[in-house]
């Protein structure tokens, strides 16, 4: 079963490969990922110095945190987890659940995320090596089980959060995780940011890295370097104890998902306050529809909320370390940015239903009018309240026009851009699942390079905005200030224009090339 689920594996990455856009941006993917790799390795490998080995270990286990944090927080930021195979296409194999979970873990390692990650883990051997052998035998044990404890963690969690997602019940827990998930990425960030200061970990924080299972393999190479077995061998096997745990744990998840039906959708198919808004012509019926999907669509929340909560955070934890406000006033423009980035695949969610639109004269207009109106409410209405009143809860309400002129800015660059990539480069995602983090078919980096330029667009569009702020800040002229607010929601209306404008040509001219890219392969 394994070896057949590997070589499936492999079959999908070589045909993914070969698929242009995807290819290259798969191999730019495994390069990064490669080079970090690296850069990994050699922090560990040289963490002693002058003979401090316990700082070494200490430094060592912070490391194996922040990449195990990375496998639990970044499916999570891109709305993205490797499901090149999935379980749902197994369900009518006579196998068991706990069979499966075995045969999709060996898939697992076969793909080039695992193999990063024992470059990265592969640190630890080189550090090992430096003080015994038998530490180094040690060290090749622990990278082995701390790899499957990552891997085996990563999939266990997305499994949890996703299953919660799915339910109506179960959305305000799946939003909390979710959002948990993503704030992670500031704890990871500073701890990469802050390596030298590793060495002066006050003890409850060396303690606390070393005794939590990320830490558990250096903590097994210094047992084995000081000839204490007994704290060699007992990480390994907790290791593998938490390991065989998360294993079975997986096994009940995949049961309960193979039980469910093939559905990411939830919510009655009327009623609710959207069934009493009266549509009003073709961009109305769009425009319910989308809020409806973007209300009852598991994966579109699962793109959505983490972004969110991590764009209103961004301004919060810099605050926490300086003593003060910081940025907090500007939560709003901050989470509406990266609210933006869940947008960036509205055609590839509908996958060849696009052809509806396609096929209809005139539709395509009021197709793409009615996706921006959407989107516009969507992310519009929670950064909007956070806009208007945190300058003011703060007392900072001299920031009113920095906070509302930008915001106005990155909202209406931030759809138009997330609805113009939408139709130049669609991706297909998975029509049914019950994962719904497995936000593309197939490995690559092209999501994350999408998110990216999303997030340029906008930073070069509020440019203008930016200088008649800035002009109205060292002139000490305060109406100038305020001139800027009319500027940015004239270049939000002018980039939705025109966003308009390239969506509706691209599909109208390229609509056989689009409705291919989202055809799930």
């Amino acid at each position: 079963m394994a070896g057949i689920l590997i070589r499936m594996r492999l079959l999908l990455t070589r045909r993914a490969l070969s698929n242009g856009w995807q290819g290259f941006s798969f191999v730019l993917g495994v390069l990064f990922g490669a080079v970090f790799a690296i850069i990994t390795a050699a922090l560990i490998g040289f963490a002693v110095r002058d003979g401090d080995v316990a700082n070494g270990i200490t430094i060592a286990a912070t490391i194996f945190g922040i990449w195990t944090l990375g496998w639990l927080c970044g499916p999570v930021l891109i709305g993205s987890s490797d499901e090149t195979i999935q379980p749902e296409h197994l369900r009518l194999l006579p196998i068991s659940s706990r069979q499966l979970a075995g045969g999709l873990l060996a898939a697992a390692f076969a793909g080039p995320a695992p193999v990063i990650n024992l470059i990265a883990f592969g640190g630890l051997i080189i550090l090992a090596a430096q003080l015994s052998w038998a530490a180094a035998l040690v060290a090749v044990v622990g990278i082995v089980l701390q790899l499957v404890f990552v891997v085996l963690l990563s999939r266990v969690v997305l499994a949890w959060v996703g299953a919660a997602m799915r339910s109506r019940r179960g959305r305000d827990i799946g939003v909390l995780l979710a959002g948990l998930l993503g704030v992670a990425y500031y704890p990871m960030s500073w701890l990469f940011s802050h390596i030298s200061a590793l060495r002066d970990l006050p003890p409850w924080a060396s303690a606390t890295v070393r005794w939590i299972p990320p830490g558990w393999a250096p903590v097994a190479v210094e047992g084995a370097a000081q000839g204490n077995w007994l704290l060699a061998l007992l990480p390994l096997a907790g290791l593998a104890v938490v390991s065989l745990g998360l294993w079975q744990a997986w096994a009940v998840l995949l049961a309960r998902r193979l039980a469910a039906p093939m559905n990411s959708v939830t919510g009655s198919t009327g009623g609710g306050l959207l069934g009493r808004v009266r549509q009003r012509g073709p961009v109305g019926a769009v425009l319910i529809k989308e809020l409806r999907t973007w209300s009852r669509d598991s994966r579109r929340r699962a793109a959505l909320l983490p972004v969110l909560v991590v764009g209103i955070l961004m301004p919060v934890f810099p605050a926490f370390q300086g003593g003060g406000t910081g940025g907090v006033p500007f939560a709003g423009v901050t989470s509406v940015s990266f609210a933006a980035l869940a947008g960036a695949n509205l055609y590839g969610y509908d996958g060849t239903a696009v052809w509806q639109a396609l096929v209809t004269p005139g539709a395509i207009r009021a197709d793409v009018r009615g996706r921006l109106l959407a989107l516009l409410i969507v992310l519009g209405l929670p950064t909007l309240l956070l806009a208007l009143i945190l300058p003011g809860a703060f007392g900072h309400g001299d920031l009113y026009p920095w906070v509302l002129a930008l915001y106005a800015a990155a909202l209406g660059v931030g759809v138009g851009a997330a609805v113009i990539i939408s139709a130049l480069a669609p991706y297909p995602i998975p029509q049914r699942t019950g994962n719904p983090f497995s936000g593309s078919g197939n490995p690559g980096c092209a999501k994350v390079l999408l998110q990216f330029t999303v997030l340029f667009g906008q930073l070069f569009a509020v440019l203008p905005v930016l200088a008649v702020l800035l002009i109205g800040h060292f002139t000490e002229l305060k109406a100038i200030e305020w001139l800027a607010v009319p500027v940015g929601i004239g270049t939000g209306i002018a980039a939705l224009l025109i966003a308009a404008r390239i969506a509706e040509k691209r599909l109208t001219t390229h609509g056989p090339e689009l409705l291919d890219a989202v055809r799930p392969r």
